[in-house]
């Protein structure tokens, strides 16, 4: 069968390439095209658009680059048309996947399978119109979703289990790092995938673990698609080592990180990394007032919103600041705030599951066009 796949970021093309394999697997005439990323090319098939065309965020970046997201949208129109895929598979990416969910619904007879589903708990619930609309089976990777979903919008989904939980524990199953051997414990810093992110948040880490330079190995994780060069200007003349592609190598030899929201605060917890969460947010008394007024959950790392409770502390808007992360650091370095994060981690592991999200997608996904 033909599978058509749409990610946007880094972690989208982790998580297709484990559903690509896993649909191969269970399939063994198995095509695949897809805008998605280099993982899913190992996989196979045709890349049509690299997720790094695609990665804009924010209002302006958006909008100064809105040519080139219309052309991408509409090449990815037309290429599915053309090629007449057994199923549209999107991950997460709600932005762009949401307006191609509308045109194969209202163009074709081409199922939407969405897998990841789009986090509008949190932001723009009003986006469950269209997912009832254009997408014929929704994928959840978070158990907390489904009661959204299907308590509170009616709209039957299948939570399929945690990708990331189960690609950490296959990790640490299956390797022993021998990558960072030092007589110093480390500090790992996870500044985000994009470089939006990246500027917003690198400077206050570095700045935070200034005075843990002599006691700890300060570690930044490269994030995939970031050029090098692009964080040379801000790590050139600082004690800092910085590794690509080795995040959990780095994870499973860490003592404490800084992380920016995201997937990574998930992945922090499951390697058991005491973390502090720093998300650098524009004009901060307005997205203060926004938080509280206009986002729809009290949380915004995966940690505490699968716990339902706060387990790490979350530094946004007027509380990101550098006394205040190094302030937050140094109590997970030791001591009972540490003991009581890591007890924490310990819940949500245990909330998560353990069944093998790709593999139950793609039993489902594989049955569902069968049916058809």
């Amino acid at each position: 069968m033909k599978y058509y796949l749409i990610v946007g970021e880094a972690s989208g093309d982790l998580h297709a390439s484990h559903l690509m394999q896993s649909l191969k697997n269970l399939d063994a005439n198995a095509q695949f095209r897809f805008f998605g990323g280099d993982l899913m090319k190992a996989v196979g098939g045709t890349c049509v658009r690299h997720y790094r065309d695609l990665a804009y965020m924010g209002f302006v970046p958006v909008l100064l680059h809105l040519p080139t997201i219309l052309r991408n949208m509409q090449m990815c129109k037309d290429d599915i048309v053309s090629w007449q895929p057994d199923c549209v598979i999107l991950v997460d990416y709600p932005g762009f996947n949401l307006k191609i969910a509308k045109f194969v619904k209202s163009k074709t007879n081409i199922p939407v399978y969405y897998y990841i589903s789009p986090k509008i708990w949190a932001w723009k619930e009003y986006r469950i119109k269209n997912i009832k609309r254009d997408v014929d089976e929704l994928f959840s990777i978070l158990p907390f979703e489904v009661d959204f979903f299907e308590g509170k919008h009616h709209y039957p989904i299948h939570y399929v289990g945690n990708p990331t939980a189960a690609e950490v524990r296959e990790f640490l199953f299956e390797t022993k790092s021998e990558e960072f051997s030092s007589s110093l414990k480390i500090i790992a810093l996870l500044a985000g995938s994009r470089q939006q992110e990246i500027k917003d948040n690198l400077p206050a880490m570095l700045e935070a673990v200034k005075p843990y330079e002599t006691d700890y190995q300060i570690i930044l994780a490269g994030a995939p698609g970031i050029a090098p060069d692009y964080y040379a200007q801000f790590i050139e003349g600082e004690n800092v080592q910085i590794v690509y592609n080795q995040t959990y190598d780095l994870l499973s030899k860490a003592h404490a990180a800084l992380v920016t929201s995201g997937t990574a605060t998930l992945e922090t917890c499951l390697f058991r990394v005491p973390q502090v969460v720093c998300y650098k947010l524009p004009l901060p008394v307005i997205a203060d007032y926004v938080r509280r007024h206009l986002i729809k959950v009290k949380y915004v790392s995966l940690v505490n919103l699968i716990a339902d409770r706060e387990v790490v502390t979350e530094l946004l808007g007027r509380t990101f600041t550098v006394d205040r992360i190094r302030c937050e650091l140094d109590k997970i370095l030791s001591g009972p705030a540490r003991s009581a994060m890591l007890k924490g981690y310990e819940e949500v592991s245990r909330r998560l599951g353990d069944q093998i999200a790709p593999d139950n997608a793609a039993n489902i996904i594989i049955e569902k066009i069968k049916r058809i």
